[in-house]
């Protein structure tokens, strides 16, 4: 044990951790040269078009130390949006040590504090390293003068790396071995086995990833999982060297894969603690928290006749995603489909084109929500997050709606743009500081409504990229919640109604009014699109029939055998509106979950 690290990566977004792991995936070559490629651990197509990281990713690297000894280091690579923060603490909750990288141009951000203080909560050593050392604009004294200020670490044993390069990946992970702690535990114990991870494979069921903090696993051990109590017989441990290589034993302190033939899904719950059925230990490992989801939304397949497959796909990705929660859903325009919670609007994203590029499925999504809380005249306290359990307005006492702290990063040339983008989405400016000459940390309470849509592109594009943003759920306010609802030629579509703040209410409506009018194709009709609250219509757009010109043959002569013919043509077109039901195309289920692009 005394030559095992086991030790994550964390950052903030775009800092370089997916590349640092491949620098140190090449040093240990145990991947030839011609089978290497960049974005190693990002295993999923998404994932590397977006160059984002969304899983958290486990390699065994063997490393020969500076004092000739052999090391197995265990690496886990860990996202760095907030969406995702979960993966990150998942990962942290099975090592001793984390590198905290941070961009030698860009200097400390949001998600770069918040992922320290999830680190500390787990009371792991920490290795500040500055990344991208080989940019013109790296700026490395005060980069280290933040680490120092704004994150309370030693500047002077932070390392210095270009991962693009690879200049200082020798030094770093000599650092890993003397400056980490190596795990604790006792092999001689009865086995105490964290799940941090799953993945399904269709071959082999599911493949769990775990850490042993006491004990042995081997192939043949039967073993329990705390949670459930299922039992089952072990038949293959081994590592992760980018491929799974079996071994004939997992001991303390080490990080590894176990197959078991565990073929349902819901068995295997992250944070749970596996033990031996004949020799268990005493209780269970500290867990870490569940995922919360924040965004709702319902998912319906295209076809009626795919919910089935859409239900067993659902039920594949809540394996290699624990966050996904989901129960079963209905809507008279529809049909039957599913309401899903997500960690954020990147996270639904990325479940829908999962679902369509994994599992071949062609989903319709409705409007995000969140969670509000409403308090009825009666005293009854419900909690709604889908439009269509609404319940009448005069029934309703108060309606509460979630509020977030919002910690934003910026330089302070940038304060204005960001007052006035905070406060148009009903902000409260809570504190400001400066965390260096010329760098703010900017603290706002917003509703989390307001953030959930465009927030976070917004923020993006008025800081020119150099603006970070993290947040945390804090409580529930009193706020005036109206349901607002999309009619097509009178009719309610209950999948484009939405959840919105009195205020919101009218520019909502007629974005989505617009929105729609450019997406539903014409017909041999007027189709009137509105938006409503209750009986009260307070937008409309118009889409314009198709008329075909009859009077074409007319040349000149008397005018009245031309009007004999448009008003011929007006009772048909009379008769037709009676009976007339507009198509909605999947893109208008879609273009109401855009905003305005101003």
């Amino acid at each position: 044990m005394k030559h095992i690290r086991n030790f994550s990566i964390i950052a903030h977004i775009d800092h370089g951790k997916s590349t640092l792991s491949d620098r140190m995936i090449q040093t240990t070559d145990i991947v030839a040269d011609r089978d290497f490629k960049d974005q190693i651990l990002d295993s999923m197509d998404i994932e590397r078009e977006r160059g984002i990281t969304i899983k958290s990713n486990t390699v065994c690297l063997p490393y020969k130390g500076a004092d000739g000894k052999a090391y197995t280091l265990n690496l886990i690579d860990t996202p760095g949006h907030v969406d995702f923060s979960y993966e990150v603490s998942r990962a942290l909750a099975s090592c001793e040590g984390a590198l905290l990288l941070v961009d030698a141009s860009q200097g400390v951000e949001a998600q770069t504090l918040a992922n320290l203080m999830l680190a500390m909560e787990h009371d792991l050593e920490i290795v500040p390293v500055i990344n991208k050392i080989d940019l013109p604009s790296a700026d490395i004294e005060r980069v280290k003068m933040q680490i120092e200020e704004d994150l309370g670490l030693d500047s002077n044993k932070a390392m210095l790396v270009s991962a693009k390069e690879g200049t200082g990946i020798a030094q770093l992970m000599e650092a890993v071995v003397t400056q980490l702690p190596p795990p604790k535990g006792d092999p001689e114990a009865p086995l105490r086995a964290l799940i941090f991870d799953s993945h399904y494979d269709p071959f082999r069921g599911t493949i769990v990833h775990v850490r042993i903090f006491d004990g042995t696993l081997k192939a043949g051990d039967r073993i329990r999982f705390l949670s459930n109590d299922a039992v089952y017989k072990v038949e293959e441990v081994g590592f992760f060297q980018i491929v799974r290589k079996p071994q004939k034993v997992l001991t303390a302190g080490e990080v590894g894969y176990m197959i078991a033939g565990i073929k349902t899904v819901s068995d295997t719950r992250c944070g749970d603690t596996i033990t031996l059925q004949e020799r268990p230990c005493e209780g269970p490992l500290p867990g870490f928290r569940d995922a919360k989801p924040v965004v709702f939304a319902s998912i319906y397949p295209v076809s009626a006749d795919d919910y089935d497959d859409l239900a067993v796909a659902l039920e594949k990705l809540k394996l290699n995603d624990a966050s996904l929660i989901y129960e079963k859903d209905t809507s008279a325009a529809l049909g039957f489909g599913f309401r899903c919670g997500f960690l954020g609007l990147l996270h639904l994203e990325v479940v829908q084109e999962r679902l369509e590029r994994e599992y071949d499925q062609s989903v319709i999504l409705t409007v995000p929500s969140v969670r509000y809380k409403l308090i009825l005249n009666d005293g009854i306290e419900m909690v709604i997050d889908n439009p269509a359990h609404y319940p009448d307005p005069t029934s309703i006492d108060q309606a509460l709606e979630p509020y977030i702290r919002a910690s934003i990063i910026v330089p302070d040339r940038y304060m204005g743009a960001i007052m006035k983008l905070c406060l148009d989405r009903r902000g409260i400016n809570k504190n400001y500081q400066y965390l260096t000459n010329n760098r703010l940390e900017m603290i706002f309470e917003i509703p989390l409504s307001e953030v959930i849509y465009d927030f976070y592109d917004r923020l993006k594009s008025v800081t020119q990229g150099y603006g970070s943003f993290d947040y945390e759920v804090i409580d529930y306010r009193v706020g005036k919640l109206v349901k607002l609802d999309i009619l097509i030629n009178g009719e309610r579509v209950d999948a484009l109604s939405q959840l919105v703040h009195e205020d919101r209410a009218y520019s909502r409506a007629r974005v989505a009014c617009d929105k729609l009018q450019e997406e539903i194709p014409r017909q041999q009709f007027k189709i009137a699109i509105q938006g409503a609250i209750g009986g009260k219509i307070i937008s409309r757009s118009t889409v314009n029939a198709f008329r075909k010109d009859v009077t074409a043959k007319c040349y000149g002569g008397d005018i009245t055998r031309k009007r004999k013919l448009l008003e011929k043509q007006k009772k048909g077109k009379r008769r037709m509106k009676m009976v007339g039901q507009v198509e909605l195309p999947q893109s208008a289920f879609l273009a109401v979950l855009k905003t305005d692009n101003d």
